[in-house]
């Protein structure tokens, strides 16, 4: 099992991650994101790029376009 963690604090983008079988996507609450050791422990972090001067995207977007783009790159599947 190998954490990735979606979060705005991360500088790599989920368009350029290798996704694996293995791999748990973790998504944060809009509001807060998710605790430092969380944070943490993930082995990788992604980003959802945005356009300059948008606030956010919404958690279920993010969750569709992240399940979306690595299952299209060979990684985990919906079981």
């Amino acid at each position: 099992m190998r954490l990735v963690l979606f979060t705005t604090k991360a500088t790599m983008s989920y368009l350029d991650h290798r996704y694996e079988a293995r791999d748990v996507l973790l998504f944060g609450r809009e509001s807060a994101g998710v605790p430092d050791h969380v944070h943490e422990a993930a082995e990788a972090r992604l980003r959802i790029p945005m356009r300059a001067g948008m606030r956010s995207i919404n958690v279920a977007m993010t969750c569709a376009m992240a399940v979306g783009g690595s299952a299209e790159a060979g990684g985990p599947s919906l079981r």
